[in-house]
Parts: structure tokens; sequence; C-alpha cells
């Protein structure tokens, strides 16, 4: 009979490798945890054929903006022009009038979007936190009411505007934001509805049993706590009052101004400014000078964007506008 010392030791359970098909495949299509550099290659080309649909319009504009007239005759000249000429921007500036035009228009989009934001603020917050009769009808409304094109109310409220006196002034925008009936207005007020939905009870209830009444937990609570809202509401609003046209050339006629409303009506403004062929070479205007023109006029709302961004994309996360 064998002892327990004569006995073989038991054989230990070695952990299987995984072979080299194994690690190759982990490595190009990946883990749970991590992208294999196939799904990477495809993400970030996807990134970057996004990028260069967007990206490509405003290359190409800058390009052809210090382009001038041989370079546009040129074919061979694609994207690099063969010296730097500023006498496009230096023209569109005369033309557009840009620093009164320009503040022109950041007065006609700041004003109507405080109020927008200010009031989309307030109905939302009424919606999110107090229950009556009728507020999902009311809500439904209100949200329907951005399914309707600005177009179909044009001409009653331009009657209505005429018979007011408010035509050809900034009050054409800023009353019927104040009432939040602006540009696309019930899309603030559901995001301010979303946001303020988010706000614990239990939170308002501590402070009514601290004392504070309604306006100062709008304040002190709603304010703090939906500062994402409001920094959506204004942004989006800007961009939206500032590109407007349709509703800028009915509302305004030549009293006020904007970038967008110049811009349209720029090849007539140039040939009354600089009319035949100038001394330097340019024969009326060109493709090279109405780009130099829109580049001037995006050129505020880029710096906003590249200012504000960081807000900017932390909002539109916080504020559930993606569909959360």
């Amino acid at each position: 009979m064998k002892t327990l010392e004569s006995q073989p030791p038991t054989k230990r359970k070695q952990k299987k490798q995984p072979s080299k098909w194994v690690k190759v495949k982990k490595r190009l299509l990946g883990t749970n945890s991590d992208r294999g550099l196939i799904m990477k290659v495809i993400f970030y080309a996807l990134l970057i054929s996004v990028g260069f649909v967007f990206l490509y319009p405003v290359i190409y504009m800058i390009s052809y903006s210090f382009k001038d007239l041989s370079d546009l005759l040129n074919s061979s000249v694609n994207w690099i022009p063969t010296h730097f000429y500023t006498e496009n921007i230096t023209r569109a500036y005369e033309v557009l009038d840009y620093i009164p035009t320009l503040l022109e228009t950041i007065f006609v989009a700041v004003v109507p979007s405080v109020l927008q934001m200010m009031v989309a603020a307030v109905v939302g917050y009424g919606f999110a936190r107090y229950d009556f009769k009728g507020k999902r009808i009311l809500l439904v409304l209100v949200i329907s009411t951005f399914v309707i094109p600005p177009q179909i109310t044009v001409i009653p409220r331009y009657i209505l505007f005429n018979n007011l006196g408010l035509l050809g002034s900034i009050a054409a925008y800023a009353i019927p934001a104040g009432l939040g009936q602006g540009i696309n207005s019930a899309i603030f007020i559901l995001i301010f509805y979303q946001t303020y939905r988010a706000i614990p009870v239990s939170l308002i209830e501590a402070a009514r049993l601290d004392g504070a009444g309604e306006f100062k937990i709008f304040t002190k609570i709603g304010i703090p706590m939906g500062l994402s809202a409001f920094i959506i509401s204004f942004l989006f609003s800007l961009v939206w009052y500032w590109n407007e046209t349709y509703l800028a050339s009915i509302y305004f006629g030549g009293t006020l101004s904007t970038l967008p409303l110049e811009l349209q009506r720029f090849v007539a403004a140039y040939n009354n400014m600089f009319p035949g062929s100038g001394g330097d070479g340019i024969a009326g205007v060109n493709e090279a000078i109405e780009l130099a023109a829109t580049l001037l006029s995006i050129i505020p709302l880029l710096i906003i964007y590249f200012i504000s961004q960081k807000w900017f994309v932390e909002s539109i996360d916080r504020s559930g506008i993606t569909g959360e």
C-alpha cells in the first residue's frame, strides 16, 4: 500500500493561454471595454468625413476671399492664393458698412433673445412645478405652435403691427418674444419644462418650509439649476434672430438692417458703390468679393461660438435636448 508521501503531487491546472489568433482578433475587433483597431479606423474615418463636409465650405470661403482676379481666372490656383490679397475684404467691409450694421445686428438679435429666454424660463417653470386644470392641453397648444411655419402668420401679424405702429422698430421682434411667441419659443419652453421637471420636489418643499416664497424659490433654486437651459435658449435664439432675413425684411423695412439683410442686397450695393471697372483690375463684383462679404457676416457668430463652446456643449448635454 502506498503511503501519502509516496503519492505524486496533484498537478495544478494551468490557465490556458490565448492563442495568437485570439490576440489578433481582439486587437482588430476589440472587446467590450475597448474598441478594436478596425472600429477605431471606421470611427475616425466617419468623424473626418463629417468634419470635412462641414469645414469644406468654410475653407473654400476663406481661400477665395483672399484671391485676386488673376487667381480666380487661373485654373491652376485652387486652394492657396499666389499672394495675400486683402482688397476683397476691404471693399466688402465698405459696402456692408460693417461696424454700424454689426451693431444694429447685435441689437436686433440680443434684445429679443434675452426677452425670449426669460419668458420661456418662467412659462417652462410654471408648467413643470404647478398642476392646474387644462395644463396638458395648454402645453400641447404651446408646443404645436412650433409646427406652424411663421410664413402662415406673417400677414396677420404684419397688419396688426402696422395698426399698432410697431413696424420699423425693434418692438416688432421684442413684443412677440416677450409674450412667448418669438422665433421657435415653443422649443425653449419645452427645454425649460424638461429641465425643471428634474428638480427634486423635496428641495422645493424644504425651501417652502424655510419660508421662501415662489419668486425666491425660482430665483434661488430654479435659475441656478436651470443655467444650462438658459445658455441653450439664449445662444439658439441669438443665432436664429441673427440669421432671420424674411421677417426682418418685412417688419423693419429700411429702418433697421442686419448683416444677413445687407448680404442679400450686396451685389446691387456693390455695383452702386463701385460702378464699372476699377483701376486695380477688379471689374465689378466677383465670387471672391461675395465670399469675403459672407466671411465678414459670419465672423461674429464664429467668435461667439469659440468663446462659449465649452458651456454650449455642456448645456446641450444637461438640458436633455439630445433626446434624454
